[in-house]
């Protein structure tokens, strides 16, 4: 029976830990200062040691649900922090 507590863990980390990441890193890379051209890079290199992390806690949670609550609510948090601050023109991509 415990094996079928692991599915919903597992789910989670699968859908939802790649848009997790994305929201992370997106954030951070269009926030740090300076040229995009020069600080992309490390922010996509540092993209797959963040999104292990994002997969591998979903684990760390007692339940699937709150794994599912937890990484859905901070997926949530994180574009809607990424589209909020593109909507007020404190980030962007500078063409």
């Amino acid at each position: 029976m415990k094996d079928v507590a692991m599915w919903p863990r597992w789910l989670a980390a699968l859908l939802l830990g790649l848009p997790l990441t994305i929201g992370i890193v997106g954030v951070c890379a269009l926030a740090w200062p300076g040229r995009a051209e020069i600080t992309a890079l490390p922010w996509m290199l540092l993209a797959f040691p963040v999104w292990i992390t994002a997969m591998a806690l979903a684990f760390a949670f007692k339940s699937g649900l709150r794994a599912w609550l937890w990484l859905g609510g901070a997926t949530l948090a994180g574009f809607g922090l990424l589209y909020g601050l593109k909507a007020l023109g404190w980030i962007g991509v500078n063409a």
